[in-house]
């Protein structure tokens, strides 16, 4: 009869760094999930007039949701983050019969990133 080597159904990911950053940033999708909801939420507020919206702006500003969307914020740019770092041997480039370098790929990611930020903050007047 074969040794079979018991793992622990619930904490199995823990005995491995790697698992373990792994599950973080699956887990960042539920808070990308939490974000969708609420934009579209919004939009049905929109939709039901001014009234509606006015409605769904006062509840953002409750200090609750003000939380939830800190939370939010904060899991979306690690998952962003995660997933840049993973772009280059999930979409490897070749220029003829090399490759390009994968810090060269994540590093465009993540400056398009930060000049889309800059001009989203620029739009309203933030910056």
């Amino acid at each position: 009869m074969a040794y079979v080597r018991p793992i622990s159904k619930t904490t199995w990911y823990l005995k491995d760094r790697n698992y373990a950053i792994h599950m973080a940033n699956e887990l960042t999708s539920v808070f990308v999930a939490i974000f969708s909801l609420i934009l579209l939420w919004g939009l049905g507020a929109v939709a039901g007039g001014a009234e509606s919206y006015e409605s769904f702006r006062q509840s953002l500003s409750s200090p609750g949701m003000v939380w939830v969307m800190r939370i939010t914020l904060i899991a979306m740019v690690y998952h962003a983050y995660a997933w840049f770092k993973v772009t280059p041997k999930a979409m490897p480039l070749q220029k003829g019969t090399e490759f390009v370098p994968g810090s060269v790929i994540a590093g465009a990611h993540f400056v398009a990133w930060a000049l889309l930020t800059v001009i989203v903050l620029l739009l309203p007047g933030v910056l």
